[in-house]
């Protein structure tokens, strides 16, 4: 039984950024910007007796929490490969994406839980100080999330960093207006009431996150791609018959892979339609790393 086997090698030099790559600086600045900014929110939190702004500072810590891990995954996705992980670690930061949009989830259940009692226990909160800490906050996450901005179409785990620090800068914004309309109104359940819209906003943002990496842990078609599509590209090649065993699942965050039998019982040169194969893959889906067998006869047998 005739079986061209071909390997599409890591040792290729593939021109697609790896994850993490370059957001190594992105990471380092948002984490320092974001402990300072606990800091701040913390000491006039107490000064303020604005669990607004203390629940915020516990709400920011967990961010910090989410950014370590964050870059932790992408830091591990970059370890060569190793005899018992051939393809390295590039599933760390889907894993570090499941763990962030776990940290989000947390984070809303602690701001719901103290907007609560606060709802049922008010006391009175400096407007002025939390206003002025909130836009720091704005200014401090605003900035965060624009270092990950242009990662997060192409990278998930770029994407949970990302929506932290932009629903943070939602958080302060929401903060903000709730001191302001305390020092209009007096009324001391604006504050506690924002927080709960704010938790609802994350909330949203987070259940997208955890979704797909649960997805990703499980190897499931990365969202771009549709399985169909690719079994038909594979079958418009010039001389394949039949397409079968096909499998399509994510490396990493980034990166996808494809096994694949394409039956040819009449093509001229296997290489040449590997190669064929190959580019379709690489221009219609990103796909990096294919394994294709070719079959000259229908036989089944061959299962990998």
């Amino acid at each position: 039984m005739g079986a061209g086997h071909s390997h599409s090698h890591h040792g290729h030099d593939h021109h697609h950024h790896r994850p993490g790559d370059d957001f190594t600086r992105a990471f380092a600045i948002g984490i320092g910007l974001n402990l300072a900014f606990v800091a701040i929110e913390t000491v006039f939190g107490f000064v303020a007796n604005s669990m607004a702004l203390l629940a915020d500072a516990g709400h920011n810590l967990s961010d910090v929490l989410g950014l370590v891990v964050a870059w932790a995954g992408a830091a591990m996705a970059k370890k060569a490969a190793s005899p018992r992980f051939t393809y390295g670690l590039k599933k760390a930061p889907i894993l570090a994406a499941l763990a962030n949009s776990l940290f989000l989830l947390l984070a809303v259940g602690a701001i719901v839980a103290e907007a609560v009692r606060r709802l049922f226990h008010p006391s009175v909160t400096e407007g002025g100080t939390v206003i002025v800490v909130a836009l720091v906050g704005i200014v401090i996450n605003g900035a965060t999330a624009m270092l990950f901005a242009r990662g997060r179409k192409d990278d998930i785990n770029i994407r949970g960093a990302y929506l932290h620090m932009a629903a943070d800068a939602a958080v302060s914004a929401a903060v903000v207006f709730a001191g302001l309309l305390i020092l209009w109104t007096g009324q001391q359940w604006v504050d506690p009431v924002m927080s709960i819209a704010v938790a609802i906003v994350i909330l949203w943002s987070s259940i997208g996150l955890l979704k797909e990496s649960v997805w990703m842990s499980l190897a499931g078609v990365p969202s771009g791609i549709t399985l169909d599509e690719v079994e038909d590209g594979l079958a418009g090649l010039d001389g394949v018959e039949t397409v079968h065993d096909l499998h399509v699942w994510p490396l990493s965050t980034t990166e996808t892979a494809l096994t694949a039998h394409l039956v040819a019982p009449d093509v001229a040169s296997t290489d040449e339609l590997l190669n064929r194969a190959r580019q379709m893959l690489h221009a219609r889906f990103r796909i990096e790393h294919c394994t294709l067998q070719i079959e000259r006869t229908h036989l089944k047998d061959t299962r990998c």
